[in-house]
């Protein structure tokens, strides 16, 4: 049987900078790799099914979003012992209505938020709850990702009930508007990657979506030193390997964890995209990676 370290499974375009570059380091540990894409696909599902191939360890950013890659991922699942972010994991992380329910059973403060499934409740939460969530209120699926079916400004239930009628999801989230501090000029929001327990903070802001990184002495100085205990909590929920996740420290002071865990986590290169990753921070994700696939026969 030929057996390879670890497999990548990937189908976005725009992975391909990332893939590369943890392939690269990957190799630079003499470990070996074999990249899974529509090109290659069917063969190698049937080697894995048939027992001619094997992986220690294995990656797959494509099952989620691309049914061709459902019956690699049953193989995957059933035959590679070592998963970067196991499929029943990421499964039980992309439900943000669970996640914001465990946020709150850990003691990560959360903005105030109702769940409701629309076509259930047609009459909507109480005027009391609504009345909560302030003039105007954020409205996201329980199960999008990446900012799909995410509505800003919604005002009123009848909204949410014309919005859920539109893009069909049978579970959202009513979320109050948080609005930042501002600091040195900045929004006081972040998004931090996790990757296999080192943590990468960025400012990053919630319009242009630019990141830039955020230093340990900035961290300090600013008193944003929280953001590394409210991450490694959110990891040891998730029990994720890389994700991103999103803080805000409101204009009261307070933390709070606005977009919960996104996996698969957007690795884009920022030399390549306004709005990626800085390139030095995607490099170490990838090490961190690499490291891990490196001990896992150690």
């Amino acid at each position: 049987m030929e057996t390879y370290d670890l497999g990548i499974a990937w189908d976005w375009p725009y992975d391909a900078d990332f893939v590369a570059l943890l392939q690269a380091a990957c190799h630079e540990r003499g470990r070996t790799v074999l990249q899974v894409t529509g090109e290659n696909l069917s063969g190698v599902t049937e080697a894995l099914t048939e027992g001619r191939l094997g992986f220690s360890a294995f990656f797959d950013r494509a099952w989620d979003a691309n049914p061709a890659f459902h019956p690699l991922a049953q193989e995957v699942a059933r035959r590679v012992s070592r998963l970067i972010n196991p499929y029943s994991q990421a499964r039980w992380v992309h439900d943000k209505a669970t996640m914001h329910l465990e946020f709150l059973a850990r003691g990560i403060a959360v903005p105030y938020t109702l769940i409701v499934a629309p076509l259930e409740e047609p009459w909507g939460p109480s005027l009391s709850a609504m009345a909560a969530l302030g003039p105007s209120f954020v409205l996201k699926p329980a199960l999008g990702g990446g900012g799909e079916g995410v509505v800003a400004d919604v005002q009123t239930w009848q909204q949410v009930l014309t919005e859920q009628e539109r893009l069909g999801y049978d579970k959202w989230l009513l979320q109050e508007q948080v609005s930042p501090a501002i600091l040195e000029g900045r929004p006081a929001w972040f998004r931090i990657i996790y990757a296999a327990g080192v943590i990468f903070p960025c400012w990053w802001h919630p319009q242009t979506h630019r990141y830039e990184p955020l230093t340990a002495s900035d961290q300090v100085r600013l008193g944003l030193k929280p953001l590394q205990d409210i991450v490694a909590a959110i990891a040891a929920i998730a029990g994720l390997d890389l994700f991103s996740t999103e803080i805000a420290w409101t204009q009261d002071g307070q933390f709070l964890a606005v977009d919960y865990v996104n996996d698969p986590c957007d690795m884009r290169l920022q030399s390549r995209a306004a709005d990626g990753v800085p390139d030095e921070i995607v490099v170490a994700v990838t090490r961190q990676l690499a490291k891990l696939i490196g001990g896992l026969d150690a």
